[in-house]
């Protein structure tokens, strides 16, 4: 005797960026797929304007996934960006964004697309947690924020949304504390954009900030405070009506004062270590950056009581 049981094919399982996999239950298949693009696309928009954005992005995702080719597929990729970011899930989003720049780059959404990519960026550059696998918490990431603004910069160098997407990738490397990467970043902001005074500006500022703060990172130092002095003195020459000129003049002043405090102890180490020449030539230094100051008082002193002893050491 053979008893016959009724085989029940499980749901099909099915596969959407930014929203894993999923199973489709039995009988809901027509309810949401077409057998067209058009239609298929006008389904997802309606699920979009019902702020249903999981139905939407399945929808969406069918016309990109069954018809790549059609005319319908830059739009629905378009809104497979908008629902994966109305989900909070921005990566995804950046990401589906940036398949419209790569495999779609006459599409009437470019300039839009690079906007919406610079304020996903702008979220992360404000602490927005990254996720792993697009689903859980890791860490605010201020390498992968950087990395955003130059596939930005990247996908429409000349567009509106460059200029200030290169200077925030200065900021996010700032952020990193990583100076030598944000000095890059200015620079790059500076020189591509050099007609548009407002950024170029910016542009340097930031350069010579960052050349400052690097300058500050553990041992003072020397050449890169050299640096941000240059850059500053650059910035005050190129845009002396900014507003920030104030600022300029006032790092000058107190990076020059830390060089003359700096050469001073340079010298006196010098002289501990009866290396009389070392030593006169680092109080002579002082004199040079600064022969006002009261260390340069101090140096003057210095070179005295070693003129005898440099007399003697040269006989």
């Amino acid at each position: 005797m053979v008893v016959m049981l009724p085989f029940r094919s499980p749901a099909p399982l099915i596969y959407t960026p930014g929203e894993g996999w999923y199973y489709e239950l039995p009988g809901t298949v027509e309810n949401w797929q077409r057998s067209r693009a058009k239609e298929q696309l006008k389904v997802a928009q309606g699920y979009f304007q019902e702020k249903d954005y999981s139905m939407a992005l399945r929808a969406a995702y069918r016309v990109v996934l069954v018809w790549p080719l059609s005319d319908y597929a830059p739009d629905a990729e378009y809104l497979v960006g908008r629902c994966l970011e109305a989900k909070g899930k921005d990566e995804a989003a950046f990401k589906a964004y940036q398949n419209i720049l790569e495999k779609y780059p006459n599409s009437r959404h470019y300039e839009e697309v690079l906007w919406r990519q610079y304020a996903i960026a702008g979220r992360f550059l404000g602490g927005e947690w990254t996720k792993l696998w697009n689903f859980v918490p890791f860490f605010p990431s201020m390498d992968t924020t950087a990395k955003m603004y130059d596939t930005i910069v990247g996908d429409g160098p000349y567009s509106d949304v460059a200029p200030h997407a290169q200077l925030r990738e200065g900021v996010a490397r700032e952020k990193q504390k990583d100076y030598p990467l944000a000095v890059k970043a200015y620079e790059k902001a500076a020189d591509l954009y050099h007609d548009q005074p407002v950024i170029a500006a910016d542009a340097v500022f930031r350069e010579a900030e960052s050349y400052r703060k690097q300058a500050a990172t553990a041992e003072y130092d020397q050449g890169t405070a050299e640096q941000a002095i240059e850059t500053f003195t650059d910035f005050m020459t190129l845009f002396p009506d900014d507003k920030r000129v104030p600022q300029a003049q006032l790092a000058i002043t107190e990076m020059k004062a830390e060089q003359v405090h700096g050469a001073f102890e340079v010298a006196q180490f010098y002289e501990k270590g009866r290396k009389w020449d070392g030593a006169a030539v680092y109080y002579n230094e002082v004199l040079q950056l600064d022969p006002n100051s009261s260390y340069a008082a101090l140096a003057r002193q210095r070179i005295a009581v070693l003129k005898p002893r440099l007399h003697l050491q040269e006989n």
